[in-house]
């Protein structure tokens, strides 16, 4: 059965928006993915399990052979389900900008990172947009997924699209849907976490509920693209802030010889009215440390500064700098010195059971300890090597450590990220001090005077 296009609809070209509606509700609708990271694969791989013919777009030749090859270089994506799109013949992968002309919708899935100077950087939005823009025809629906601030779509997006003559609403539409992907959380499928969508107009919004509807098991309309723009930093600054607080209660509660975990796991018992964050050594990832930037920037333009928000981003920004005074009181206790110490770095990815490494706090960490003339080594399970990042340029290319190499040659161990699969057991008898920032000792039932939480 059809959906009758919405009463709203006059003149914006119906019959255009119905044949493409159409199209995405058979999954005729031929459907092209720019940038296949971590966002954008998990979407292009839905997007192909539901029947469309699907096309990915990445500028990274490097990526484009290894996803040619079934390997998709990210453990949230096994080999499986991408191999079986290759295989499907609904998944391609391509460099070639100019297939974009047969395309029926375009998803922008492009990273959205802070510039030099801690602003929002969105140049790999405005190169998609513009590599858009050149192939861009009537009839066709342009979607941007990646994080940013609300205006963004409408004020740099939709400019760029109709340089060259096109009209947003008459000759293509324009919606916005924030990426929800969790790496390392088997729990939720892309097609099982619900889609907000918001369009630059009515027929933009219908068809994005289209298509996202075709996909996944929930959409969720607003009324602008900026409130959807808006939707996705607030869910990130919720936690931003959440975990800010739990940081300085660790801080005042230690102050006061209290245990922040044991106080956090008990008031977690309260089956209403609260809702448990836990410390840690910093925050990590492309989300939490960097959404809240698109906030407050934005807030600052508009002339109301989200103050709550920037103090929250200071207080997890302190943190690595935090452990490492904690690390260096540590050593002291145990007649040592941080400097000339070999401290092994416990988890260099940002979150447990991942191999991503952006914005991790053990990277400032390891800067830190350096800085104060100690040398930090590392283990990771899912890191053999630390690759190029322009924020952490001394530390490119340095390899993972064997453990129990590792544990026989340094004085402390800092455990920043905890993966399954490590032996703590061997850790803490081993290493002569661990500090402990994420609790996974005592969770674990380990007890030791060598064992120091922070």
């Amino acid at each position: 059965m059809k959906h009758p296009l919405p009463p709203d609809l006059s003149g914006t070209a119906p019959d255009r928006v119905a044949a493409l509606r159409d199209r995405l509700a058979s999954r005729s609708a031929r459907i092209a993915v720019v940038g296949l990271g971590y966002a954008g694969l998990p979407m292009a791989l839905a997007l192909a399990e539901a029947g469309f013919a699907t096309l990915g777009i990445d500028a990274c030749p490097t990526r484009l052979r290894r996803l040619a090859a079934g390997d998709s270089g990210m453990r949230h994506v096994p080999q499986p389900p991408l191999r079986a799109a290759q295989r499907s013949g609904r998944f391609a992968t391509t460099g070639d900008w100019r297939r974009l002309s047969a395309m029926d919708a375009i998803l922008i899935c492009v990273p959205t990172p802070l510039g030099p100077h801690g602003e929002p950087d969105l140049s790999a939005v405005e190169a998609a947009a513009r590599s858009v823009a050149w192939h861009l025809h009537p009839g066709q629906l342009v979607v941007l997924e990646s994080t940013t601030w609300p205006g963004t779509t409408r004020e740099v997006v939709q400019p760029i699209l109709e340089a060259a003559g096109l009209r947003c609403g008459e000759d293509f539409w324009l919606a916005y849907s924030p990426e929800r992907e969790d790496p390392g959380n088997a729990g939720f499928r892309t097609a099982d976490i619900p889609r907000v969508v918001g369009g630059a107009d009515a027929a933009s919004l219908h068809l994005a509920e289209a298509l996202y509807g075709a996909v996944v098991r929930q959409t969720v309309p607003v009324s602008s693209l900026e409130a959807a723009e808006a939707v996705k930093l607030t869910e990130n600054v919720f936690r931003a802030v959440n975990i800010a607080l739990a940081n300085e209660l660790k801080l005042a509660y230690g102050a006061m010889g209290l245990d922040a975990w044991e106080v956090t796991a008990a008031a977690g018992s309260k089956p209403f009215g609260y809702m448990p964050f836990f410390p840690g050594p910093g925050v990590g990832g492309h989300c939490i440390p960097v959404d809240p930037v698109y906030l407050t920037w934005r807030a600052r333009h508009a002339g109301a500064p989200a103050r709550f928000v920037e103090l929250a981003c200071e207080i997890n920004a302190a943190m690595p700098a935090h452990t490492v005074r904690s690390l260096d009181a540590a050593l002291q206790c145990h007649g040592r010195k941080l400097a000339g110490s070999r401290v092994l770095v416990l988890g260099a990815a940002y979150k447990p059971g991942i191999e991503d490494v952006r914005e991790s706090p053990a990277l400032r960490i390891m800067e830190l300890i350096e800085a104060r003339r100690g040398r930090a080594l590392y283990h990771d399970p899912h890191v053999p090597v630390l690759p190029a990042l322009a924020d952490h340029p001394t530390l490119e290319g340095r390899r993972s450590q064997p453990l129990a190499k590792a544990l026989a040659r340094c004085h402390a161990v800092v455990i920043v990220t905890d993966h399954d699969g490590v032996d703590y057991d061997a850790v803490c008898a081993a290493a002569p001090l661990v500090l402990d920032t994420r609790n996974a000792c005592a969770r674990r039932g380990l007890r030791g005077r060598n064992i120091v939480a922070a």
